[in-house]
């Protein structure tokens, strides 16, 4: 499984491209669960850690179990502190999950930084380089930042294989806290425009102050079309990216558990519980925007701390219907995380094999070292 495929090298373009590197993560996926019945010595087995905004979670390519450990790396970053205090909890996690979870020891290990990790690689790569050569040295694991569009492929793989034929779309959605993804089979957008992401970046331009002092509601009319334009400009690359209308399925609690059921509550009528359509949640919005949190909660039926990211998440939600032009959103709550996709690609486990060499890229071309050819360096430095 360490070997590149062939059709890893044809992953490489736009359009196309995300057609390509989901096939390429297909075959991995299926050869990685085909490890899962192998003894518990394989050598060829693999541990994949899910390195998000909010926490670690752990996962094996031979091994059903999965562990997780909360982390918050978005805070620090935004303070302009980096990641140095998180090193010590971060090797932690590292060390104890797979233990906690029974993995095999004799197991190649690649951590995948997402959101934050990208964040911290566009703010100081060289100083990001030298701190993920500490954490490998305490911890054995290769942790590499992974591309948001690669991000956006894992995201697709991991929900096709649990929606199975409930998958409908041609597109999947999904909020994390970081970053989003709308990811197809042929086409793929992906930004820094997680639910705590869009929710500060909100915040700040509507003078309402950093999170978690921040308070959105209420929102006169000035300030709402303020917003929903903010909104429309974050998104204007997701026309582009996609190459026309992207019918989508939320997969990211946000919209699941935040969203679609805020707005069947606030539009009472018929309708299909898996289906949020656009002028219903345009309705809402404009329902609860001049609302104080408070207010809103009790309209939702739900605590206000729980409200707090509700009308961000919804204009998100509103700009992304729009940008895709589509009408509707199908929900469907999933137990998503990257670790089938991480666990399948093999090119990442390339680089893991050859860590120095890619840090070095990493230091000198931030997120894109992944994009360069592992092929090119020795192996194991």
């Amino acid at each position: 499984m360490g070997a590149q495929r062939p059709d890893e090298a044809g992953c490489c373009g736009w359009r196309g491209w995300a057609a390509r590197l989901v096939f390429c993560l297909l075959l991995g996926f299926t050869a990685a669960h085909a490890l899962s019945g192998a003894a518990a010595a394989d050598e060829a087995c693999r541990i994949a850690f899910d390195m998000g905004s909010s926490g670690i979670r752990a996962g094996a390519s031979n091994h059903a179990a999965t562990a997780r450990a909360e982390i918050d790396f978005l805070a620090p970053l935004w303070a302009g502190r980096g990641l140095d205090e998180l090193l010590p909890a971060t090797a932690d996690a590292l060390r104890d999950l797979p233990h906690q979870a029974g993995f095999d020891k004799a197991c190649q290990r690649m951590g995948g930084g997402f959101s934050a990790w990208r964040l911290a690689a566009a703010q100081n790569p060289a100083r990001l380089a030298e701190q993920l050569g500490a954490l490998h040295a305490a911890t054995g694991v290769a942790v590499l930042v992974i591309p948001q569009i690669r991000e956006g492929a894992y995201g697709y793989l991991g929900a096709r294989q649990l929606l199975g034929e409930r998958l409908k779309t041609s597109h999947i959605l999904d909020i994390g806290g970081g970053s989003l993804q709308v990811a197809g089979e042929e086409s793929t957008f992906g930004e820094p425009l997680g639910q705590k992401v869009w929710h500060r970046r909100l915040c700040l331009a509507l003078g309402r102050g950093e999170p978690p002092a921040c308070q959105l509601q209420p929102l006169t009319t000035l300030e709402l079309n303020a917003a929903r334009a903010l909104a429309q400009a974050a998104l204007q690359g997701v026309a582009p990216a996609l190459g026309g209308p992207a019918p989508m399925t939320a997969i990211s609690r946000p919209v699941s558990r935040g969203v679609l059921p805020a707005v069947n509550r606030l539009i009472p009528r018929q309708r299909d519980r898996h289906r949020l359509l656009a002028d219903d949640l345009a309705q809402a919005i404009d329902l609860i925007a001049p609302r104080s949190a408070d207010a809103t909660a009790q309209a939702v039926d739900s605590k206000p701390a729980y409200v707090n990211y509700l009308l961000s998440d919804m204009l998100l939600v509103e700009g992304l219907l729009a940008a895709t032009r589509s009408r509707e959103l199908t929900v469907a709550e999933i137990d998503l995380t990257n670790l089938p996709g991480q666990l399948a690609d093999d090119k990442a486990y390339q680089w893991a094999g050859r860590y120095a060499c890619y840090r070095a890229h990493l230091a000198r071309e931030g997120v894109a070292a992944f994009d360069a050819s592992p092929e090119n360096c020795p192996q194991q430095d």
